[in-house]
């Protein structure tokens, strides 16, 4: 049920894509403020009470309506799982912008690239050279599809099947049907939206947050650099993952960058130019200048993964058929 939810998922969301500033996101935004404005007291504590009450009543409800409809029918659980799984997943959200990048560098349209790039990233990027276009596209095709695609399906199909063994039974409910997607999305979601804000007001109330998804996280950004090492340059792609993750300034997504820029051989991170100065970041990877071509390797790189990923759910699905 899983694989085929996943394939039809990506089929629609090709098709139509979600919009991430529609009517579902929307609502999410506006319940978590409320939740931020009644319980944000400037402590983690309230911040840890603020995160559970905004991510576990919409586990609970989307798994509560998988129950109910597998009662009725498999076939409309299985309908279920592809609604979720495609309003969670986003491959368009992150492939599209990417995409706009690398046609504009192809047709040495300069400007252009970087005007795409600036709104995908939401900030202004006027001053980076055709190299740090590529490269900084690079970077964010890679997180996007760990964020967007592959965390989703880890929380989606494996880590459920895991922690269904090991946890107590209303844990494993909980994680049951499609609420491990539900779960990671809204924490990464959650984590950008309190996390990431480094007011006073939001210092210790969203450090749980970013905590919170930094745990969830922690197995599913290494099952995506294992992924990209796989279908990659093995050697390279281990070999920076070891020395030069660590020295980015979120480790886990050093872990990723670090994996995918030795698998395709291309220099990320190093120095940008904005606001009139240069910025310095930590190496990544190993190789050349990004260029267009490295981003086409990118794309390859990640179509290349998701396949093997499909391949794996695809081999467990028929063992388990075998099995029962």
């Amino acid at each position: 049920m899983a694989l085929f939810s996943l394939i039809l998922a990506l089929l629609l969301e090709q098709v139509r894509p979600v919009n991430p500033y529609g009517a579902a996101f929307q609502a999410f935004g506006r319940w978590t403020e409320a939740v931020a404005a009644n319980f944000n007291a400037g402590e983690r504590r309230h911040g840890a009470l603020g995160w559970l009450c905004a991510v576990l009543p919409w586990i609970v409800a989307v798994n509560l309506v998988f129950w109910i409809l597998h009662g009725i029918s498999p076939i409309f659980a299985w309908a279920w799982n592809v609604v979720v799984v495609y309003f969670t997943m986003g491959f368009r959200q992150f492939s599209h912008g990417f995409t706009v990048v690398l046609e504009a560098l192809r047709a040495g349209q300069l400007d252009r690239a970087r005007a795409a790039l600036g709104q995908w990233r939401e900030e202004s990027v006027d001053e980076y050279t055709q190299a740090e276009v590529a490269k900084v596209s690079i970077e964010q095709g890679l997180l996007g599809s760990h964020r967007h695609v592959f965390g989703v399906i880890a929380w989606f199909v494996f880590l459920p099947a895991v922690f269904g063994t090991v946890l107590p039974g209303t844990l494993a409910i909980l994680l049951s049907g499609p609420g491990g997607a539900v779960l990671y999305r809204l924490s990464a979601l959650l984590g950008e939206r309190w996390g990431a804000r480094d007011d006073e007001e939001f210092m210790q109330f969203g450090s749980f947050a970013r905590e919170a998804f930094h745990v969830l996280d922690w197995v599913p950004a290494r099952l995506t650099a294992v992924s990209f090492a796989i279908v990659g340059d093995f050697e390279d792609a281990v070999y920076c993952w070891r020395s030069q993750a660590a020295a980015w300034l979120d480790p886990l997504q050093g872990i990723v960058l670090a994996s995918g820029a030795g698998a395709i051989g291309v220099r990320l991170g190093e120095t940008l130019h904005a606001d009139g100065s240069v910025v310095f970041r930590p190496e990544i990877g190993l190789g050349d200048e990004a260029d267009v071509e490295h981003m086409q390797r990118a794309v390859g790189l990640i179509w290349r993964a998701l396949i093997m990923w499909m391949m794996v759910i695809g081999l467990v699905t028929i063992a388990s058929w075998i099995g029962s």
